[in-house]
Parts: structure tokens; C-alpha cells; sequence
């Protein structure tokens, strides 16, 4: 069993992974730590940059198993979030 905490996950990323993800406007969020696995979300400038599997491959992925050799696998969450598409269905119902 892992000891591993969200607190643990989230000091790594504020430290070593969020200022080099600044330089490019983007930024990290965590989906889900479940059974070692760690799927992450990237913001801003990141979201959805051609080089984003290779950011969290090379980056993301590498750091976080230095950190915790613990977690099996770091999974980059693409595509839209089931809360953005009810918001943007509102704000279209609203306008038409």
C-alpha cells in the first residue's frame, strides 16, 4: 500500500513541474490518484499543445517516478471535462 498523499503529489508538482510548465503559460491540475496511477490535466497554454504527451512523458512522468517510484504510471487527460460541456450548453441554450 502506498503512503502517498495528494499533499505529497501536489508539493512535487508546485516545486519542481509547475515553474517549468510557467515558462510556457501552462499549468498542471490532478484528475484522480487511484491505485498508484496518477491522471493529470494540462492547463493554459499546455492544453492541448502537440508536444503535451511529450511533456508528460518526459517531464511529468520522469519527475513524479523519481519522486515516488511508487506510482506505475502518469496518464494525461485530454478532451473536454463533462462540467465544461454542461456549462457550455448552458451558455448556448441561454443565448439562442
Amino acid at each position: 500500500m502506498s503512503n502517498i498523499t495528494m499533499q505529497d503529489i501536489e508539493s512535487l508538482l508546485e516545486n519542481e513541474i509547475r515553474p517549468i510548465l510557467a515558462k510556457h503559460n501552462g499549468d498542471i491540475i490532478i484528475n484522480d490518484y487511484t491505485d498508484n496511477i496518477l491522471r493529470i490535466r494540462l492547463t493554459g497554454q499546455c492544453s492541448g499543445c502537440p508536444s503535451a504527451s511529450l511533456t508528460t512523458e518526459e517531464i511529468i512522468s520522469a519527475k513524479v517516478k523519481e519522486h515516488f517510484p511508487e506510482i506505475k504510471d502518469v496518464i494525461l487527460i485530454t478532451g473536454v471535462s463533462d462540467d465544461l460541456l454542461m456549462q457550455a450548453k448552458a451558455l448556448m441554450t441561454k443565448h439562442t
